[in-house]
């Protein structure tokens, strides 16, 4: 992470407070900053990993990565790797007062394959380079697995929303490879009748998401890329990155979450440094996010406490409490302040 990185989580973990939250959270920290990642040959990753398989929970600032090809490398795609992570969530919401781009209103749910596809495959060019003979080529690969269980947790998640797992690949074209994560799709929807369910191809996905309003919330399953760029796009029609989080999760044999790593989307904004205008709302909300998945590992208190976070970041920017990005005028510290106040009288603690 980067300083500016460190402090918005910093700033944001009073909330964690067993005298704000009710929860007893023991907290180990790991710098992943690129100096420190350089240093340790990205051992500090690794041992971020092995603690997160420990006790099944994370919570990470953003982190940089650098762009050489000899350098540490991303340390996302390490934690991935590390803890088997299977399929990342990104959530989009309205934040009030802020008007969205499109007609929407409900959340919007991005399920994406944490692993395989156009990410980690083996490219290779052919030819003489710079001419018409050039060929550039590469291999994919996904596999049953991870396609089943992307399917069958946007089911999951649907359900728990009470709304429709929508879009898909584009199985028309590639009825293959990318027809697999459809198979596995449509087998979903018969294991579980009670979601609706919509299939529209990827290209048809992204016109529908900008052109009609929505009565109900939405799950996409998406291959490892198409997720990355619809998270983009989903995350932007709302106005703003700043209601959203992002959530890495391991399931195991039986799709059951074992580990969930909960971030804020953005970036490490270098040039907020020190200015105290950063938008904490993204990191509330992957404290709140870690939460709900401590709830669901047994942790006492901690469902409550995630509600209780998630809506006081709402009601602060509904009450005009929002940073510059979202045309307020409060600092960080005054938005966190005002979190942290209505979640103790929410919980009355």
């Amino acid at each position: 992470m980067t300083r500016p990185a460190r402090v918005l989580l910093d700033a944001v973990l009073p909330g964690l407070d067993e005298h704000v939250c009710g929860v007893n959270a023991d907290l180990e920290f790991f710098d992943l900053s690129l100096a420190h990642r350089r240093s340790t040959a990205n051992r500090v990753v690794t041992d971020a990993a092995e603690a997160m398989r420990t006790v099944g929970l994370g919570l990470k600032a953003a982190t940089v990565t650098p762009p050489g090809r000899d350098d540490v490398g991303s340390p996302n795609r390490i934690l991935r790797e590390a803890v088997n992570g299977t399929v990342i969530m990104r959530t989009g919401r309205r934040i009030p007062g802020v008007a969205p781009y499109v007609p929407v209103s409900h959340p919007i749910c991005v399920v994406r394959m944490a692993v395989g596809g156009a990410y980690g495959a083996i490219e290779d060019r052919l030819g003489p380079p710079y001419t018409d003979d050039e060929v550039a080529e590469r291999t994919e690969r996904i596999s049953r697995k991870a396609c089943r269980a992307v399917a069958e947790y946007s089911f999951r998640v649907a359900s728990a929303l009470k709304g429709c797992v929508f879009g898909g690949p584009k199985w028309t074209v590639s009825p293959v490879y990318e027809g697999m994560l459809k198979e596995e799709m449509d087998t979903g929807a018969a294991r579980h009748p009670d979601v609706a369910y919509r299939p529209v191809l990827i290209d048809a996905t992204y016109a529908d998401l900008i052109t009609g309003a929505r009565d109900l919330p939405l799950v996409i399953p998406a291959l490892n890329r198409d997720g990355d760029c619809l998270s983009d796009l989903v995350l932007a029609m709302f106005g703003s990155i700043a209601g959203a989080e992002s959530v890495l999760i391991a399931l195991d044999d039986d799709l059951e979450p074992q580990v969930a790593m909960a971030e804020a989307p953005h970036g490490t904004a270098p040039s907020l440094r020190g200015k105290d205008v950063a938008n904490p709302m993204a990191m509330f909300l992957a404290v709140a996010a870690v939460l709900d998945h401590a709830a669901r590992r047994g942790h006492h208190g901690a469902g409550p406490a995630g509600s209780a976070i998630r809506a006081a970041v709402l009601d602060a920017a509904a009450q005009g409490t929002r940073t510059i990005d979202l045309g307020g005028t409060a600092t960080t510290s005054e938005v966190v302040s005002d979190v942290i106040n209505c979640v103790r009288s929410q919980l009355g603690s």
